[in-house]
């Protein structure tokens, strides 16, 4: 008996190193991320102005705030001069307001703030938050919390909020934001969040009693993927409640970071059991049959998620590294030679949006889904299991 056990020990032992050992080294994740931000900075100005979706767009647009939060996330491992100054050069060229001015309500026109926090607090100059303070206070002082009316504004707009917050210390922003969260998830047309399938309808044109031609819930891949993406850029920014002394004694938890962790938690675990085989999650996670296929953009804030949750001690690392292992295996493979990631699919509300989704395809816009790759390459690179006995000089010729 005493045999058995110890087998079956060594086994578990030796799949969950096998499982760690499965992801490459931080110099190959670091050197992948270049290439494909390299691909993405070569190819545009971040001041200019430039056509998305057949129309002239300002770099303050949401599509491209993803791409600058990937930047963000990218200096923060590997603080090369040129990505903090692609970073500023936008932030400049938008006099750092959000999109349309300083009362922009839209989350899709503030996501940009995000960028503009994390180059404050590089060289802080109250000049670089004026339009920001300006337009989130508007918001603290509108009664209406209904603002976060689709899923995907949750990661537009609430860590934007946490981030002011945070740097400001003016701690109404974590307030309002838990407002209009919670409204979004339990009040908005009954509430767009299914806590007994651990998902989030995309808008109330999914809600029950729609159902996708299978008859099943609709889920969409990315819409949830941001709100996973929300969890770990809010809760980076909330002060983590203490853990309560005896079982069962309430802890002060004023901003609601437990609830956000528990939301967190319950997504990460539905996420998991229906991943597909190759690593990839479908454009609709309630109905494979429902424009299945490979999509990165999902995939990829899905796996951001997972990683920092293991990183945090939130998922169990046993459990949820083969998961990571596979979707990060995925997200490699999408990277294409010139550095291009394959199988984003473009902007929409739902899987049948800017189909058919392939590994070369064109874009309506290339920016988020890059921002989404390069968020989940970094909390990856966290997870790496160091150089792997690289020597200094491959080291340095990984860097240039």
């Amino acid at each position: 008996m005493k045999k058995l056990f110890l087998t079956i020990a060594l086994t578990a032992l030796t799949l969950s190193g096998f499982a760690q050992d499965q992801l490459p080294s931080r110099a190959e994740v670091l050197k992948l991320a270049q290439k494909v931000n390299s691909w993405f900075m070569k190819k545009y100005d971040p001041a200019d102005a430039f056509l998305g979706g057949g129309k002239v767009r300002t770099t303050n647009l949401w599509t491209r705030a993803v791409y600058h939060e990937g930047l963000c996330a990218l200096y923060s491992i590997y603080p090369l001069e040129e990505y903090y100054e692609y970073n500023l050069k936008m932030a400049e060229g938008n006099k750092w307001s959000p999109r349309y001015g300083a009362y922009s309500l839209d989350a899709d026109n503030y996501a940009c703030v995000q960028t503009y926090v994390d180059l404050y607090r590089l060289e802080p100059e109250s000049y670089k938050l004026r339009k920001a303070i300006a337009c989130f206070d508007a918001i603290v002082n509108n009664p209406d919390n209904s603002g976060w009316w689709w899923i995907d504004a949750i990661q537009m707009g609430m860590p934007a909020f946490a981030k002011l917050g945070r740097t400001t210390g003016n701690y109404k922003y974590w307030d309002k934001m838990w407002q209009m969260y919670e409204y979004t998830r339990n009040q908005y047309d009954g509430g767009l969040w299914n806590a007994a399938e651990g998902l989030w309808w995309r808008d109330h044109d999914f809600n029950p009693p729609y159902t996708t031609p299978n008859g099943k819930n609709c889920y969409w891949s990315r819409g949830n993927g941001w709100v996973v993406a929300a969890y770990v850029r809010t809760m980076d920014e909330l002060d983590e409640p203490a853990a309560p002394v005896k079982k069962g004694q309430i802890v002060a938890d004023p901003y609601h970071y437990n609830d956000y962790k528990a939301d967190f938690i319950a997504m990460c675990k539905a996420l998991k059991g229906i991943q597909r085989e190759d690593g990839y999650w479908n454009c609709d996670l309630g109905d494979p049959d429902n424009f299945g296929g490979p999509e990165t953009s999902g995939t990829a804030l899905f796996i951001y998620g997972m990683a920092w949750g293991v990183r945090k001690g939130y998922l169990d690392r046993d459990e949820f590294m083969p998961t990571i292992v596979k979707g990060w295996q995925a997200l490699a493979k999408a990277v294409q030679p010139n550095g291009f990631v394959g199988y984003i699919q473009g902007t929409g509300k739902e899987p049948k949006d800017s189909q058919p989704i392939t590994v070369d395809g064109k874009l309506d816009f290339e920016d988020f889904g890059i921002g989404c790759w390069l968020l989940a390459a970094t909390e990856v690179w966290k997870l790496s299991p160091g150089e792997q006995g690289l020597g200094a000089a491959k080291l340095a010729a990984l860097k240039k």
